[in-house]
């Protein structure tokens, strides 16, 4: 499957791309695709939630999100401010109006259920979903999985490796990114032209270019809403919004040099994904866990550097063709190779983007993404009670920084390097296998244990 613009970046809500957006778009699924017959039948739904969306699920708001989609809500539609009291209408009247059209009886406590024992086959994130008719009879049932980045498949397209099997076809396809930069180089082309040809192909030149203006809109929408918001960040650990405090006093001091630059950059990260973190609207980029590199290093490029129409779109396409590697040859989730494929991949587009959008070699670009990630291989997802606050939001932060300076490595030099973006993709996979589990978006290891709930909040 080719992995396109409108495939890596998703507007959605938090806190997680893997266990809100995609369990979302899971179960509006399920019944979306019921036969009309069928869905009218049913009578009772039944929702389990395997692995990591059983353990961190609840402070990742998968339960919610399940909710909203067996309404028939979309990460991209579904009105923020109002969340809340439709969860608690649901839990009150003790039934849920599926897609908005056949109203029943729903006991969250009995028909959503957090299986922490046992693991579906495909992917850690995993959840079954039933429907049944008045007589209890099973009308319908189907295995589906978060695989990272709001992408979501059953079992069948699990192995036939795209949704339904069905492959779109661009004029430049590639499975590696040696192969782009080869395919660039033997057409005389920069990657971005190629890219953009792809784009083109699928989804139209113009409908592209306004996707990456609508994507860069929303991105600096969340970053200003972050910086003008306070309070304390919801799910007990009693997190004090920061983003704000340090935007007023940055404000107060010089930010012509390199340090002041870096320090707005952290602040841009923090605003995303505090407002992740409050079930706020962001970019899946590539996922909601590490939403904050991309947009901050870009809002780096339009506050600090000489932007252009044409860099920002450069921008996105590297940043496009880096993810889906990272996606497609190894993982961008952290319940399967832990934070190095979100922060680890957000930093490696992040910095291709920078890199492409500054006007640096195809070599240079490719480069840059490998610097990022290389420094981000082996990083856990270890989020302290389960919730994408503590180390996420400083962890995108920190990201940022690096993606910055990964583009600034590669342009001094002249794009030659031992380590391919290639070959440390597939270091990110192998060292995903090795990883225990407990050190994969479950809660069960590292900060999440050192530092306990009980103990962050006396």
């Amino acid at each position: 499957m080719y992995i396109s613009l409108f495939d890596m970046f998703k507007i959605g809500i938090g806190p997680s791309s893997s266990h809100t957006v995609g369990p979302m778009r899971a179960a509006r699924r399920f019944l979306f695709e019921l036969e009309p017959a069928v869905f009218e039948r049913i009578a009772r739904v039944e929702v389990e939630l395997y692995g990591s969306l059983a353990h961190t699920g609840h402070g990742h708001g998968t339960d919610v999100a399940i909710l909203l989609g067996l309404e028939g809500e979309v990460p991209d539609g579904v009105d923020t401010g109002n969340v809340g009291a439709r969860v608690h209408a649901i839990a009150a009247n003790r039934e849920i109006n599926l897609l908005g059209r056949r109203r029943i009886a729903f006991d969250s406590g009995h028909q959503l259920i957090f299986n922490r024992v046992d693991l579906l086959p495909v992917h850690s994130n995993g959840m079954r979903f039933a429907a049944f008719d008045d007589a209890n009879h099973t009308l319908a049932e189907r295995e589906m999985y978060s695989i990272g980045g709001g992408f979501v498949v059953d079992t069948d397209e699990a192995f036939v490796g795209s949704p339904r099997g069905v492959e779109s076809s661009v004029p430049h396809p590639f499975d590696t990114f040696d192969d782009l930069l080869a395919q660039a180089a033997a057409k005389q082309r920069r990657v971005q032209q190629l890219l953009m040809d792809n784009e083109a192909a699928l989804h139209g030149e113009t409908a592209a270019r306004e996707f990456m203006r609508r994507v860069k809109d929303t991105m600096f929408a969340c970053i200003d809403q972050g910086l003008a918001t306070d309070g304390t960040l919801p799910g007990g650990l009693k997190v004090q919004r920061r983003a704000r405090g340090i935007a007023e006093r940055l404000r107060k001091s010089a930010t012509h040099s390199s340090e002041g630059a870096m320090n707005w950059v952290s602040v841009y990260a923090i605003a995303v994904n505090e407002e992740n973190a409050a079930g706020g609207r962001v970019v899946t980029a590539p996922t909601n866990g590490a939403a904050g590199v991309v947009p901050a290093v870009l809002r780096y490029y339009n506050d600090f550097r000489d932007p252009t129409n044409e860099g920002f779109e450069r921008f996105f396409l590297a940043a496009t063709a880096v993810g889906a590697m990272c996606k497609k040859n190894a993982s961008i989730s952290g319940a399967e190779v832990g934070c190095q494929g979100e922060v680890g991949s957000a930093a490696a587009m992040a910095a291709a983007g920078l890199a492409a959008a500054l006007g640096a070699s195809d070599a240079q670009i490719e480069n840059a993404a490998e610097i990022a990630l290389e420094h981000h291989l082996g990083m856990t997802c270890d989020p302290i009670g389960g919730l994408v606050q503590i180390p996420c939001i400083e962890r995108n932060a920190m990201g940022a920084v690096k993606a910055i300076n990964a583009c600034s490595l590669a342009m001094l030099g002249d794009g030659s390097h031992m380590v391919s973006l290639d070959q440390a993709i597939e270091t990110m996979k192998r060292t995903g296998a090795d990883m225990q589990t407990k050190y994969k978006e479950t809660s069960l290891g590292g900060l999440a244990v050192t530092v306990s709930v009980r103990t962050v909040e006396c």
